[in-house]
């Protein structure tokens, strides 16, 4: 028997509430997105909403930022955006590197140790960010040392490392433990059954909290904004120095293709995990 989504009982007031509400989620999610989109495409230099003409000329800013140095920037948009690459990159290497063993000694180790464990990882993510920036700061500052992109990276690292662990964690509770003792007697080794068998079947879950940390990551504005120096910036802090005194509207369509990358790798997500690691 079939059962209706959206059952119509008590004269359909279950029903609107239900619709209400989630008229009322999307809103809330995509209202900010749709603002900066509009506004990417206003012919004018003032803020107002909505605007009162149209034109791809700040469209056409963000290219020439791109193709030609900006003398008002002590960093150009370029190398922003590189490091934020960059950063993105090794983030995402040793996130997943230190995850996917973690993910497997929690996943067949014991209850207790993996309750605890999972807690002290999820800590970045009830911990104020603010706070979090300025605890990284204290650290960086006392040791003295020319960190250089580390100085930035490193906390990125620990704020990703809940995202990727739930993603590798996940795939590993789907792994038999039957599967690994079949391959040791077969006659490969532990780490061999490991490498052939467990790895293959985290597949998803590798490459979707890899996926996260790209996001997260080249995104990230709070930490980094206490970590950033004038040599190694990223380019969220690059888009809020243009930004801080008054709106920069080359900054709305920059945003634009940021979103959009940003959504095309969401749905890369839920084609993995619907997938099991199958992109296309």
């Amino acid at each position: 028997m079939r059962v209706a989504l959206l059952p119509t009982e008590h004269g359909g007031s279950y029903r609107f509430v239900m619709l209400a509400l989630a008229v009322v989620g999307i809103l809330v999610s995509a209202l900010p997105v749709l603002v900066v989109t509009i506004m990417s495409f206003s012919a004018t230099d003032t803020s107002g909403f909505p605007p009162s003409s149209y034109s791809l000329r700040w469209y056409g800013d963000v290219l020439q930022l791109f193709t030609s140095d900006d003398p008002s920037s002590a960093q150009s948009v370029v190398d922003s955006t590189i490091t934020s690459l960059v950063v993105a990159t090794i983030v995402m290497v040793i996130s997943t590197g230190v995850c996917i063993p973690l993910a497997y000694a929690l996943a067949r180790g014991q209850r207790k140790v993996r309750a605890g464990m999972e807690l002290l990882f999820t800590l970045p993510l009830v911990f104020p960010l603010v706070m979090l920036g300025i605890a990284f700061l204290l650290i960086a500052e006392s040791l003295a040392l020319e960190l250089g992109i580390w100085r930035i990276a490193i906390p990125h690292v620990a704020l990703v490392l809940p995202f990727v662990l739930r993603n590798c964690l996940s795939a590993m509770n789907g792994i038999s433990v039957e599967l690994e003792e079949a391959a040791i007697s077969l006659g490969a080794s532990p780490m061999r059954a490991i490498w052939d068998v467990v790895i293959p079947l985290m597949k998803a879950g590798i490459l979707a909290g890899l996926i996260f940390a790209l996001i997260i990551s080249f995104n990230e504005f709070t930490i980094t904004f206490f970590m950033y120096t004038i040599d190694v910036n990223t380019l969220p802090i690059w888009m809020y120095s243009r930004t801080v005194s008054s709106l920069d509207p080359s900054t709305l369509a920059l945003s634009v293709f940021i979103i959009a990358a940003d959504v095309l790798l969401i749905v890369l997500v839920d084609k993995l995990i619907a997938g099991k690691g199958n992109l296309f």
